[in-house]
C-alpha cells in the first residue's frame, strides 16, 4: 500500500489536546444521561472522571437524588484545550469550555415541575484532564463558574 506523502501524523500534544477533549465531552453526554434518574452510584460516570471531578459529580447527584430532582436536556459545549504540559509526552491538558445550560434544567421528581426559577445560561468552565495508567484520558478536576460568566 502506498504512503501519502502529503498525510501527517498528530503529534504528541495535539493527540493528547483531542484525546483530553474527547474525555471532557464524554464526562458531560454521561453526566446528562444519569442525571436524568440523579443516579450518583452510577460506574457511567467513572468512564470519563476520576478523583475531585467524580467526586463533585457523585455528591451532586446525590443531593439532586436526596432532593427528589432530575435534570432533562444537556449541556452545549464547546471546549478548547488550552495547554498541554508537554509537546512530547503530555500527561494533562487544561481545557476552557463556555457550556450553555439553558436547555438542561432541574425538575421535581414529585409533580415534574422546575425545581427553581433558574434559566440556565452560560458558564465559563476550566477543567484538567490528565493520562490514567490504563492509557485512557479522565477529568481529573473542574471548576464551573457562575451563570453568565462566559
Amino acid at each position: 500500500m502506498a504512503v501519502d506523502p502529503t498525510a501527517t501524523t498528530a503529534s504528541p500534544a495535539s493527540a493528547a489536546k483531542q484525546k483530553a477533549v474527547d474525555a471532557y465531552l464524554g464526562m458531560w453526554r454521561d453526566v446528562a444521561a444519569v442525571a436524568t434518574t440523579s443516579d450518583w452510584q452510577s460506574p457511567r460516570l467513572a468512564e470519563h472522571a476520576t478523583g475531585d471531578a467524580l467526586s463533585v459529580l457523585a455528591r451532586q447527584l446525590y443531593a439532586d437524588h436526596y432532593n427528589g430532582v432530575v435534570s432533562k436536556g444537556a449541556p452545549a459545549n464547546s471546549p478548547v484545550a488550552q495547554s498541554v504540559d508537554s509537546q512530547y509526552e503530555p500527561k494533562t491538558v487544561v481545557i476552557r469550555d463556555c457550556s450553555d445550560a439553558s436547555t438542561w434544567l432541574k425538575y421535581r421528581t414529585d409533580n415534574g415541575k422546575p425545581a427553581d426559577d433558574e434559566p440556565g445560561g452560560k458558564h465559563l468552565i476550566h477543567a484538567e484532564v490528565k493520562l490514567a495508567v490504563d492509557g485512557s484520558w479522565r477529568v481529573t478536576r473542574f471548576a464551573v463558574e457562575r451563570t453568565g460568566s462566559c
